[in-house]
């Protein structure tokens, strides 16, 4: 346990986080008390999307009969065989390039897989969400047979949504959702600190619990080994 470290895989909401479609109702945060002001203590009232930043979407996002926050455990959020891959895209729906890599792989009853397409080195600009990676839904039936055991899919993209494709993007949206088996999907991870030769120990996603809602803004960690972590300097 030395060697173990634990590492932010999510952002802070700020009022610079992007949005899907460069929308401008970003998360707001602003002060109703304030000590400066001669005021007994500091308050702060946010007003936001919950769709934003690091957010995992429920079933209830596309389905009117589907899962909230309240119909997962407090162990479906405890990841104890992540499955991470890092590879540049060929397309911007992700398909045939994710799944052969996947065939190479024996499944050791996997619970959480992890993208990175390296667009999360361009989250401060307009490509971000302009131009930003999906996900198919051939690749939510392809886990679903393969890897029973996956639970969440996360990826350092903004949406499994391709924003020049929406139509498709609806339709995986519907299938990674679907109430009667769900993979869930966490996106706009922090993927910064690792790469492909980084070792993931465990996940912990810890969403805001918020009853009845759709989408959830997640705090995620992951423990690993200190002299995995990838030097940006």
């Amino acid at each position: 346990m030395i060697n173990d470290k634990n590492i932010w895989l999510s952002y802070c909401l700020t009022n610079d986080t992007p949005l899907y479609g460069g929308r401008s109702e970003n998360f707001n945060m602003y002060k109703t008390s304030s000590i400066k002001e001669g005021k007994v203590a500091n308050d702060t009232k946010i007003e936001t999307t919950v769709h934003i930043g690091t957010h995992i979407d429920m079933p209830y996002h596309f389905y009117e009969n589907g899962q909230t926050i309240d119909d997962f455990d407090i162990d479906f959020w405890c990841f104890k065989s992540p499955l991470f891959m890092e590879f540049k895209p060929d397309d911007f729906i992700i398909k045939d390039d994710l799944i052969s890599r996947l065939e190479d792989i024996e499944d050791k009853a996997y619970d959480i897989l992890i993208i990175k397409t390296g667009i999360c080195a361009f989250r401060d600009k307009e490509i971000f969400w302009k131009e930003n990676y999906g996900l198919a839904p051939e690749v939510y039936y392809y886990l679903l047979e393969k890897f029973p055991h996956i639970r969440v899919v996360g990826f350092d993209s903004i949406s499994i949504s391709n924003w020049q494709d929406r139509a498709l993007g609806k339709i995986s949206h519907q299938a990674f959702l679907n109430p009667k088996k769900p993979i869930l999907v966490l996106e706009d991870m922090d993927l910064n600190n690792i790469d492909g030769k980084t070792k993931l120990k465990s996940i912990l996603v810890s969403p805001l619990r918020i009853q009845e809602c759709d989408g959830l803004p997640c705090t995620v960690f992951a423990q690993i080994d200190k002299e995995d972590i990838v030097d940006k300097s």
